[in-house]
């Protein structure tokens, strides 16, 4: 039986001359709501010319209320599309593929890793352990994994991939490959050390630099796992920074078809001329690391045979220009054999070194904002070169300098079966 409903929509709009697949769009639950009243406890659906875009709706503070409508879609170069608004039951929600994927498992003593969304790390002041699978949380999109220990090193590192499927949940398992050895689907290819590895947190304080690692309290919550956007907190106390006392959050999201994620860092208590740090390991650097400002947007990074499958990789930070401090390199020297041993049982110091690494200019309690790049030779030929990732970079920071637009179109009435 046919029967009439009222639809709405945007018209979106790609403003640059270049092909724009896998491209984000998230609508406010307001937003939503000024186009076409929410039927009691449905969710959002979009679609362009009659097809669905995948798509989901996050709840972001847990009240049983989504709050964010996240979509999915491809323009192309200086293209236009009517992106269609409709509703759907929670049990009719359609579904679509997973294109990114987050996991914090805890051991257990059968050796499995069940999931959980919230968990505080075991202090690292008294012992030093290893609860996590593959000590970390772990996030992925289809390009690229990423994670971060969750103990007191705090620090981040990568996991090259082959194939597109996720992989995260599988790792470290009884009876599975090592993942620091090459597999189908790729393997773990960064050395840290004590580095900051792929874009840890520190902050630089009267020429100082201070690891965001031992905390009195390291906690991760999830907040959204979906087809289209994974996103989590990482919340930090008691971090000591000098003379002063500190709190932080990180909040990280990742979405399809990207070889980035995107930081968002806050800090509490930040001291008046603190800077937020982010940055590369340097361990197996011969070539020098560089830097370019475009499209508004600094971006620093290396590009070497500094893989553990000793081939091409490359890394990269990249942040608003008009919040850029400092880019510098730190000593390679070997803090922890000089006695500032922090985690004995992995020859970690307190003390950061062989990082190259750019400051962000921040304000107390407000969030900053950074994105963090890698890319591995194996997986595509362009990475062979840094020529290749460079205009990649390039490219990536174009897109975020000029989003899709997204205007208001008055609402059609239409048929529906």
């Amino acid at each position: 039986m046919l029967s009439c409903r009222k639809q709405s929509g945007w018209e979106i709009e790609n403003p640059l001359p270049v092909d724009r697949p896998d491209e984000v769009i998230v609508f406010q639950r307001n937003e939503v709501a000024a186009k076409l009243a929410i039927p009691g406890n449905q969710l959002p659906v979009f679609a362009i010319d009659n097809q669905l875009m995948p798509s989901q709706a996050d709840d972001l503070d847990g009240d049983g209320q989504w709050d964010e409508a996240v979509v999915l879609v491809n323009l192309p170069a200086s293209g236009k599309a009517k992106l269609v608004l409709s509703f759907a039951d929670p049990g009719e929600y359609p579904s679509f593929e997973k294109r990114t994927n987050l996991r914090l498992g805890i051991l257990q003593p059968d050796g499995t890793f069940p999931e959980v969304d919230r968990y505080q790390a075991p202090s690292c002041r008294d012992t030093f352990q290893i609860i996590a699978q593959a000590e970390s949380v772990n996030w992925e999109n289809d390009k690229f994994g990423f994670r971060v220990y969750f103990d007191c090193r705090n620090v981040k590192d990568l996991f090259g991939k082959l194939q597109p499927r996720m992989i995260i949940d599988s790792l470290q398992y009884p009876g599975t490959p090592s993942y620091h050895d090459l597999a189908p689907w790729g393997m773990d290819v960064l050395h840290c050390g004590s580095s900051l590895g792929s874009g840890g947190i520190a902050l630089l304080y009267n020429d100082s630099l201070f690891r965001l690692g031992d905390t009195g309290s390291y906690e991760y919550i999830k907040i959204a796992e979906g087809p289209v956007r994974s996103l989590f907190e990482l919340r930090y106390g008691d971090w000591v920074a000098g003379d002063d006392t500190l709190e932080a959050v990180e909040r990280i999201s990742i979405t399809p078809g990207k070889y980035w994620f995107q930081s968002e860092v806050t800090v509490h208590g930040l001291p008046a001329g603190a800077e937020i740090v982010t940055g590369i390991v340097t361990s197996k650097l011969t070539r020098e690391p560089f830097a370019f400002q475009n499209h508004g947007l600094t971006c620093i990074g290396t590009h070497d045979i500094q893989s553990l499958h000793h081939d091409e990789l490359g890394m990269a930070v990249i942040l608003p220009e008009n919040e850029t401090g400092k880019i510098a390199r730190t000593t390679n020297i070997n803090f922890f054999e000089r006695g500032f041993q922090l985690v004995k049982e992995k020859n970690f110091s307190n003390i950061i070194s062989e990082t190259y690494y750019v400051s962000q200019k921040a304000e107390p309690s407000l969030p900053v904002r950074h994105w963090f790049a890698a890319v591995w030779g194996l997986e595509q030929e362009r990475w062979k070169s840094e020529e290749g990732f460079r205009n990649y970079l390039d490219g990536e920071m174009e897109k975020l300098a000029h989003p899709l637009l997204v205007k208001g179109v008055k609402g059609t009435l239409t048929q529906q079966q």
